[in-house]
């Protein structure tokens, strides 16, 4: 295909306020995606749009069946299951215990 550009996996975006930590999930604009490098504000990063990525959530949540679907809470900065006022990223790889403050997540590219 003449205008193919590239698959999409990681994509180039600016920094947000505050920059960027390597291996850190970020929402910019309609983008999510977890930073391959640290970057100052306003400097070139590369983001991962997919994949699998250990990332924080809300301790206080359970969740008893993998596969379903997660939110970025982008005020708190961690996953959640809940849908409203939050943006859709991925699903759960894993049941996750409501002690835990991580959880693997499938990431699938969504806007």
């Amino acid at each position: 295909m003449k205008n193919y550009i590239q698959p999409g996996k990681m994509v180039t975006a600016t920094a947000p306020a505050g920059g960027t930590v390597s291996g850190n999930a970020y929402l910019i604009g309609s983008l999510f995606g977890v930073a391959a490098t640290s970057q100052a504000v306003g400097e070139d990063v590369e983001i991962a749009t997919v994949g699998v990525f250990e990332l924080p959530k809300v301790a206080a949540q359970a969740w008893a069946a993998p596969f379903a679907a997660v939110y970025w809470d982008n005020a708190a900065k961690n996953v959640t299951n809940v849908a409203a006022g939050n943006t859709k990223i991925g699903i759960n790889m894993k049941a996750q215990g409501a002690a835990d403050t991580v959880a693997r997540i499938r990431l699938n590219g969504t806007f």
